[in-house]
């Protein structure tokens, strides 16, 4: 797979935008170890690559460990998580998915027993953030660092 374009050199005042904007979300006050799983979850349902291994690669830097990184696609099935992550992965994946019917009033009811209002629109700013970044990284082929060949 060969990279399309540069996103950052093609549009430089754009991107400082967006920057920014990751910045903030990076900085919102919750907690940083639901961001990273999070923009994991959302990642790999929107295929990026870049996004997988980076997101994969830094909670585990701030300590998440690798099983908890393996079961984050299959949630839904393991004990791993608490009651809150499990929330945000829910809603995570109904606003990474939206035009599959939005997100549900029941969905929303329950996500405010796990967030306040002002937690509940930090972690939907924090969805789209990713979902951006995943748009650019798909559309434009961004590739992912290679750290570790498989032996032939």
């Amino acid at each position: 797979m060969t990279p399309r374009l540069n996103y950052f050199a093609a549009a430089p005042d754009l991107m400082k935008s967006v920057r920014a904007l990751h910045l903030a979300v990076d900085e919102c006050g919750l907690e940083k170890s639901l961001l990273h799983l999070i923009k994991l979850r959302a990642s790999q349902i929107n295929g990026c690559s870049y996004c997988v291994d980076m997101h994969s690669r830094e909670a585990r830097q701030d300590g998440e460990t690798e099983q908890r990184l393996y079961l984050v696609a299959a949630w839904k099935e393991s004990p791993l998580f608490t009651g809150r992550e499990r929330m945000a992965f829910a809603w995570t994946e109904a606003v990474t998915s939206i035009a599959d019917g939005g997100v549900p009033d029941d969905l929303y009811a329950e996500a405010l027993r796990h967030f306040s209002d002002a937690e509940l629109v930090k972690l939907t700013v924090a969805v789209g953030m990713i979902n951006t970044w995943n748009r650019l990284g798909v559309s434009f082929r961004s590739i992912h660092p290679v750290t570790e060949a498989r032996a032939a």
